[in-house]
């Protein structure tokens, strides 16, 4: 009897076998991706090294020289910065620059968020109330100095016209003349021209807030008060940080306002860290010891928005939204 033949081996068939995936093709692709990230990186990180990295190098390299803008440059070590440290103007303009610092923060944040809050909401005529909040960010901080300084005038500005008529003797002060008021209404001014901008802020992030934690905390029996606390202050807090941030570091860089209408005076009382550079650079042709107060004022800010980018948690910022349906 003949043996039955076997049967072929499936397993081994050619149209069995799976076609093999092309080699390089995962590589390939990972390559593609690698390649459109640098060309979305490569433009911004240019721009990045050319407008901020590039002249903070020059601006340190600087302070080790003295050079007076025109002539040659000389190397004179760590004069400028032994100078730094001994200059009571100096000294002076970093404990002013911290006052507008810390007095900016504690004003507009508050007023901040409450007038954000307002806007965000559904109240009659929001609209325009926001357009009025908005205005002083439209107008020029020299036309805002200028504006201010005629208002404020001691002789024939508007506030001395209207306590004359309205016998409110305490508004005919010396405004912009008066150590002890000076520099509190230069911050109220600068306040009162930035404000918008973080209302703008706030009322964005308070309309991303979800509603239904509104209706959950409504049911639980929350009052307004606990409801702001409890809901709004927590889903706000990239928002302040995000406001606190540009606050602060807007803070170092506070000059055309003081130079239109104090020049640094009266004294001393205004004059922060960046008026005080362009003083000693620009009119005392000493461009190696400005690049030092230069070098210090971009310290101060990379080290207060790294710090506060780190200790709120802003740096692992995940969103709010995250998971939901």
């Amino acid at each position: 009897m003949m043996a039955r033949s076997a049967a072929p081996d499936v397993s081994t068939s050619p149209a069995s076998v799976p076609p093999s995936p092309r080699r390089g093709g995962g590589l390939g692709l990972r390559g593609g991706h690698r390649v459109a990230d640098l060309v979305g990186v490569v433009p911004p990180l240019a721009l990045y090294c050319v407008f901020i990295i590039g002249p903070l190098i020059v601006a340190v390299l600087l302070s080790f020289t003295s050079w007076n803008g025109l002539g040659t440059l000389h190397w004179a070590g760590g004069s400028n910065w032994s100078e730094f440290f001994r200059d009571p103007v100096a000294r002076t303009s970093v404990v002013v620059t911290a006052k507008v610092i810390v007095l900016s923060y504690v004003v507009q944040t508050p007023i901040s968020i409450a007038l954000g809050l307002f806007t965000a909401g559904r109240q009659r005529y929001r609209s325009v109330y926001a357009t009025l909040f908005v205005l002083p960010l439209l107008m020029s901080t020299a036309g805002i100095a200028l504006l201010w300084e005629s208002f404020l005038d001691p002789t024939f500005g508007a506030l001395t016209s209207l306590s004359n008529s309205s016998h409110l003797s305490f508004l005919n002060q010396n405004w912009l003349g008066d150590p002890r008021l000076t520099l509190y209404v230069v911050i109220a001014i600068i306040a009162w021209q930035f404000i918008p901008f973080h209302t703008l802020l706030y009322a964005v992030g308070r309309r991303q807030i979800p509603a239904v934690l509104y209706e959950a905390a409504t049911i639980d029996g929350a009052s307004a008060w606990q409801m702001f606390w409890r809901v709004t202050v927590p889903q706000l807090r990239y928002t302040i940080v995000t406001s606190g941030i540009l606050m602060i570091v807007g803070s170092l860089t506070y000059f055309d306002i003081i130079y239109i209408m104090t020049s640094g005076g009266p004294g001393y009382t205004t004059r922060v860290l960046s008026y005080d550079m362009y003083v000693v650079a620009i009119q005392q042709d000493q461009y190696g010891y400005g690049s030092v107060l230069a070098v210090v004022l971009g310290v101060i800010g990379i080290a207060v928005a790294v710090g506060l980018a780190r200790f709120s948690g802003f740096a692992s910022m995940a969103s709010q939204q995250e998971g939901a349906a």
